[in-house]
């Protein structure tokens, strides 16, 4: 388990090491003990002392603080949330961990690429190792952290699936192997780098190996590749590279794959998670005729012909569900 800061005598302040202990001895991971950590100083520094030195009326102060200078929910929750770890679980001082409250987050419709815009970042991407990345984030609906932690022992062709390890949450799951894409990956493992190959089992080489012995390729290196395909493919959303798996998800929506599936290829602990693209899904939600397209009034020509041209998307659609 990757650890923060390793646990030796010294290195920090008595409570700071304190709550380091206690995130190793949980197995938290990486990114949250660098949370909590984060929080931990920012609230000290409010402070301008030790945090085992506050007061329940110094935490409620604190929270009306980050509201009042411009926090965001999202960045203030996550606050909070690494402080509830320090009082509750370190200083063992449930007075103050009870004052603490988070505030509900606005909902926020995931921003998703059209087949178009994917096909066109895709063919747009600089590097063989792009196009492979991205469309393994389009095509299997892995998250980059997944993407680039992938091993020749995670393909398996006879099976035409991808074995995603210890993902998000800790589990593990199976996502399809398309040929499309399977047939990128045989020819990028043509022209990856073998420099730190030898002493390897086959098996457990990375498929994106890094730029030092032992680590494979990060998700800040990938983010810029994405980045740079946006600009090349003329894409003027703003999208992430998250919206890759956002597109995934949406799009086998819009083509009838039932939603529980789709939330076993995500990971989803939830179903209410995986839910949320139901509201993007523009395939079904496009083919909703308008209550004003049933009113008998006067039409430009224009109008008459998108009304059309939505008209016989419905009946198109209507004629592939009772084909079904």
């Amino acid at each position: 388990m990757t650890t923060l800061i390793t646990a030796t005598p010294n290195a920090n302040s008595p409570l700071r090491q304190r709550m380091i202990e206690d995130m190793i001895s949980r197995q938290l991971s990486k990114g949250t003990q660098i949370g909590h950590i984060r929080a931990a100083k920012r609230f000290a520094a409010w402070l301008k002392r030790s945090p085992d030195t506050a007061t329940v009326d110094e935490v409620r102060a604190f929270q009306l603080h980050l509201m009042e200078t411009g926090t965001s929910i999202q960045t203030r929750n996550r606050t909070m949330t690494g402080l509830r770890f320090l009082f509750r679980v370190t200083m063992r001082r449930l007075d103050l961990a009870n004052e603490i409250h988070h505030i509900k987050e606005p909902t926020k419709i995931p921003q998703i690429l059209s087949a178009e815009e994917a096909a066109r970042l895709l063919a747009m991407a600089g590097h063989l190792q792009t196009r492979v990345l991205l469309s393994i984030g389009y095509g299997a609906g892995l998250r980059v952290s997944e993407a680039v932690k992938l091993k020749v022992k995670h393909i398996d062709a006879s099976l035409e699936i991808i074995r995603v390890e210890q993902g998000k949450g800790r589990k593990d799951r199976h996502v399809m192997l398309s040929p499309e894409l399977y047939a990128l990956m045989r020819e990028w493992w043509g022209e990856r780098s073998r420099k730190y190959d030898d002493g390897v089992p086959v098996e457990e080489r990375w498929l994106f190996p890094g730029r030092r012995k032992g680590l494979h390729l990060t998700p800040r290196q990938v983010t810029r590749l994405f980045h740079e395909a946006v600009t090349a493919a003329g894409i003027k959303k703003k999208v992430t590279l998250h919206a890759l798996r956002h597109s995934f998800a949406t799009h086998l929506f819009d083509r009838g794959t039932d939603i529980r599936t789709i939330q076993a290829l995500l990971g989803h602990e939830k179903l209410e998670t995986t839910a949320r693209y139901t509201r993007v899904a523009t395939g079904l939600i496009t083919a909703v005729e308008s209550p004003l397209d049933r009113l008998d009034m006067p039409h430009s020509a224009q109008s008459r012909g998108k009304a059309g041209t939505r008209a016989r998307r419905r009946s198109g659609k209507r004629g592939e569900d009772t084909a079904t």
